[in-house]
């Protein structure tokens, strides 16, 4: 579960990366907004994805704007967990800021059931394991 915070201003594109042990992009999970011509906001990962220019291997669906909650379903392996990876939740709203780890955290068996507090649009992060 996504909660952002009460800020003014367009929706903010999330990207959800899986990170490796050496601190690179390894897979993207998730992309909160659905128009390509922005993601080149999303600097950090811009530079990961853009450049390779493969199929987003993950679902895209609408902006999260202030204020707004958003719930979605992302798959990790088992195999990354309590591996060295970590999460990346990177945002960026048009006109206004870009946050390359408004929340990140290792992937741990206790982490992913904890509330991760965000820098930037988004107000925490709560993962809820099956």
């Amino acid at each position: 579960m996504i909660q952002m915070t009460n800020y003014n201003g367009e929706g903010a594109y999330v990207v959800i990366s899986l990170i490796n042990p050496e601190g690179e992009y390894e897979k993207t999970l998730y992309v909160k907004g659905d128009d390509p011509e922005w993601y080149n906001t999303v600097e950090s990962w811009w530079q990961f994805y853009g450049k390779k220019r493969h199929n987003i291997d993950a679902i895209t669906g609408a902006t999260v704007a202030g204020g707004e909650r958003s719930i979605e379903v992302i798959h990790i392996e088992d195999s990354k967990i309590d591996t060295g990876y970590s999460i990346r939740f990177e945002t960026a709203v048009e006109d206004s800021e870009y946050y390359t780890s408004d929340v990140q955290f290792p992937l741990t068996s206790d982490n992913i059931k904890l509330k991760h507090e965000g820098k930037g649009f988004i107000r925490y992060i709560r993962m809820m394991p099956n």
